[in-house]
């Protein structure tokens, strides 16, 4: 996702998770002759407004999510906000983050759990200057890269990448530059950056700088990218509203799928400047690039999550040291919700 300024609350949230012990959301009991309102849950869409969060703004408008049986509440969190942390607190009941970043989250004490995929694919992608000699993941080797910091989808696809072109990080110069990578790699401040092929690299042609972009393995990744995550407490007491709002979402990155430019229409709605011409081409350029990561290869929008992706996150995870130890992946995630 766009900028996401983010640090896994870690210990901090679990504690607080304890604290709160079963801080769920539940739908008013109904009474004789009333009808229950439907839930109302918190959805968490980590930091700014963005076009890349369209599928929900649409499923909002359009009342897909109330058809589904919820009327969910839209939040962005703020930017140095953690990005379990109000989930734990159960100031939110869901979250749209990466599989990786929850399962090391729950490697650290949170229950959580994945209930959809929300991109079929991981956006992580190396990026070099058009003009660069690095054409392969193994010529990063002696130069510098790039990064918003050691953590988060950016670092773990970076892992992913120098076990790619079998290197370590000894082999290569890992800079931590904020997000900045754009500006970092213009004034060629670093050799190489890793970014978002729906971000970064949009932005890089957008602003007219050219570019090459690295997948960061042959064939499938070891991670999983970004999911629907609740946690395992609220999913379990409030299975109804869970499926309410996979559904309502998944209904919602069809529609974005299907009718691109209704999807911007809707969404300047919700993401301040949108209606500036310069700021819809740029969303518009953004979008083409994110509705790939939606579907699947056949073009097919599917929440389904994978067994075998998530036991080898898990694998790659516990080798790297990006979790203190192997993760049971059984448990974090469920595709008990969907349809």
């Amino acid at each position: 996702m766009k900028n996401r300024r983010h640090l896994l609350a870690g210990a901090t949230a679990a504690l607080v998770l304890a604290a709160t012990g079963c801080a769920t959301t539940t739908a008013p009991s109904s009474t004789p002759g009333t009808t229950a309102a439907p839930p109302s849950p918190t959805i968490g869409l980590t930091y700014i407004p963005n076009v890349q969060f369209s599928p929900f703004y649409v499923a909002e408008t359009d009342g897909s999510f109330t058809a589904a049986g919820a009327k969910p509440t839209l939040r962005h969190h703020g930017a140095s906000e953690g990005l379990f942390t109000a989930l734990a607190a159960g100031q939110e009941q869901f979250v749209v983050a990466g599989g990786d970043e929850m399962l090391q989250a729950r490697s650290e004490g949170l229950d959580l759990v994945a209930v959809s995929a929300y991109y079929r694919s991981y956006p992580v992608v190396v990026i070099v200057p058009a003009d660069s000699g690095i054409t392969t993941l193994a010529g990063l080797k002696g130069h510098s890269v790039g990064i918003p910091g050691k953590y988060g989808e950016n670092w773990f696809g970076l892992q992913v990448a120098l076990r790619s072109a079998g290197l370590t990080e000894a082999d290569v110069k890992v800079q931590e530059i904020g997000y900045t990578q754009q500006a970092a790699l213009t004034t060629r401040k670093v050799d190489a950056i890793v970014g978002f092929s729906n971000n970064e690299a949009v932005q890089f042609a957008e602003g007219g700088f050219a570019t090459r972009s690295l997948p960061i393995a042959d064939g499938q990744v070891p991670l999983v990218g970004i999911c629907l995550i609740t946690t395992a407490e609220y999913a379990k007491s409030n299975p109804e509203a869970v499926k309410a709002v996979t559904n309502g979402m998944l209904a919602g990155i069809k529609s974005v799928v299907t009718e691109p430019d209704r999807a911007l229409e809707v969404s300047a709605g919700y993401i301040p400047g949108l209606s500036a011409a310069a700021a819809q081409q740029s969303a518009r350029a953004t979008l083409a690039a994110t509705v790939p990561l939606w579907t699947t290869a056949d073009g097919e929008v599917d929440g389904r999550l994978d067994a075998a992706q998530w036991t080898a996150m898990a694998d790659f995870m516990a080798a790297q040291g990006l979790t203190s130890a192997k993760v049971d992946p059984t448990p974090a995630f469920s595709n008990d919700y969907l349809g």
